[in-house]
């Protein structure tokens, strides 16, 4: 059930994804534009019958390792961390098919966690009155030198959603370093193991010319 749902999720995702930024940049309120706020409650619907048909074939520890998820669901006030569902959904159908691929995986996974944070410390920011945080270069800003774990400081959080985002976005950056770093042990290594397996390949092939001739 779940593969005959992922791409469709994906799609869903995307709509949330390119609303929410609608939404988010224009900096829009309720009373002033009805429709966006309505898909993305439509949307937010669809997140939690995903995350059940994803639950239900699945044992209490996958329930326990996606207990954030349900407390998304069961939260969608906290708009900003709803960007974790669509960042799971979009990971696990196109990232999955970028992992072989290191450089092209990396680049998607920042870019997409660079716009979410973005998107998701202006939300939480703009509207506070001693905010430094009020417009999407600004959160864009924030978000690159926060992933890279650069931190100026000329741009921070003052709201404690912020904070708690800006803890989520450090930790992700470095879980990315260390997968990249990961990814390219293991393929020295195996590189180092196919020049020794080439290496012994040949030793021996010329072991047994040379007793051939004799």
């Amino acid at each position: 059930m779940s593969r005959l749902t992922e791409w469709p999720m994906v799609g869903v995702a995307l709509v949330f994804l390119v609303v929410y930024a609608y939404v988010v940049i224009g900096n829009l309120r309720e009373s002033q534009v009805h429709w966006p706020f309505w898909v993305m409650q439509v949307v937010w619907v669809l997140f939690a019958v995903d995350y059940v048909v994803s639950l239900v074939p699945h044992t209490r520890r996958w329930f326990i390792t996606h207990l954030h998820e349900l407390a998304i669901v069961l939260l969608p006030a906290l708009r900003p961390l709803r960007l974790v569902t669509v960042l799971s959904v979009l990971q696990r159908s196109a990232g999955a098919a970028l992992r072989g691929k290191v450089v092209l995986y990396v680049a998607f996974t920042s870019a997409l966690l660079v716009l979410m944070a973005a998107l998701a410390i202006l939300d939480a920011e703009q509207n506070h009155p001693e905010a430094n945080i009020s417009s999407f270069g600004d959160a864009a800003w924030w978000a690159v030198v926060t992933i890279t774990t650069v931190g100026y400081g000329d741009h921070y959080p003052v709201t404690d959603l912020g904070r708690w985002i800006a803890v989520a976005l450090m930790i992700s950056g470095l879980g990315l370093l260390g997968t990249v770093t990961a990814t390219l042990a293991s393929w020295f290594v195996e590189k180092v193991e196919e020049t020794a397996a080439n290496s012994a390949g040949k030793a021996e092939s010329r072991g047994r010319q040379q007793s051939d001739q004799r």
